[in-house]
């Protein structure tokens, strides 16, 4: 639950506790007789679309991934060090330094088989600890370390109904902080390079979905959107993406999961090669294999 905010305030919000599939939402039902999980996820929906046989292997096979790149490792380890730090800030604790930063970081490599992870050609776990140290300092002393307003929620769970016919969608806010006229919305990203307002649109749509179902979390406040984008360039930079939620991108989004689940209902599962998407794909033989 978020700090200081009433249950009676969030009807749209809910832990994943036990609950009949049936009772709240029958397209649960389905996406559980499909996949085990009784919800889809924008991690889900975003695989489908990038790949629909990539979705298939991971959420319906559940087939573990023969290798993992190591930018994904990397980006979860600098997200669970930045998520202590505005956990430090919601519990009133001291602000972590940099080293107990980094230790949230390395744990995040700890779950990998290291023959498993593929370093980029100048890459190696040596240099992107370096490079995670310079990261973790530089966010240390940009604005980003001081919260304006209240810290509500870290990794907050969210779930709740988009569109009748779709199963409910689950996610987890990285941050949720409100100020007297605002609540706002912050996901955490890595990039290799600053972020244009066009990427920040492009990438929006998790967050807009997101503001749906946060609608009533704080009535009568607007509803922001942010990016909080930590580049790893050889002097990082740590800068943050302002976002409106407008109801006409709202509307097109909701229709893109729709039809994005209508397509996973069908089972409607095929190979779409990329060569962007497939060199760091963990299911490249399993591709291979594949015969339909």
């Amino acid at each position: 639950m978020i700090a200081g905010v009433e249950e009676g305030l969030l009807p749209v919000l809910t832990r994943l506790e036990p609950q009949d599939p049936a009772s709240t939402n029958p397209a649960n039902e389905v996406a559980r007789v499909l996949t085990g999980r009784d919800y889809l996820s924008w991690s889900a929906i975003s695989t489908f679309r990038t790949c629909p046989l990539k979705y298939w292997f991971r959420y319906v096979a559940g087939l573990p991934e023969e290798s993992v790149s190591s930018a994904l490792v990397f980006g979860t380890g600098i997200h669970a060090a930045i998520e202590d730090f505005y956990r430090a800030e919601l519990a009133g604790e001291a602000k972590p330094d940099v080293e107990q930063l980094l230790f949230a970081y390395r744990s995040a490599w700890l779950p990998h088989d290291p023959d498993a992870i593929q370093f980029g050609s100048s890459e190696t776990r040596a240099s992107l600890d370096a490079l995670a140290a310079k990261m973790l300092t530089a966010f240390l002393s940009s604005p980003a370390a001081s919260v304006q307003g209240r810290v509500l929620g870290v990794e907050e769970e969210i779930r709740g109904t988009l569109v009748e016919g779709v199963p409910d969608l689950y996610g987890r806010i990285d941050l949720v902080t409100e100020d007297e006229d605002r609540l706002m919305l912050t996901d955490f990203k890595t990039s290799r390079a600053k972020w244009s307002p066009e990427q920040a649109e492009d990438a929006s749509e998790q967050l807009l979905l997101y503001s749906k179902l946060a609608g009533e979390l704080a009535p009568g406040k607007k509803l922001v959107t942010r990016f909080l984008v930590l580049t790893k360039t050889k002097e990082p930079v740590i800068e943050e993406h302002l976002g409106e939620v407008r109801p006409d991108r709202l509307a097109r989004t909701v229709t893109s999961v729709e039809r994005v689940w209508k397509a996973i209902a069908s089972e409607n599962f095929y190979p779409a090669p990329s060569v962007v998407g497939c060199a760091s794909c963990g299911y490249r033989q399993a591709c291979s294999e594949w015969r339909g």
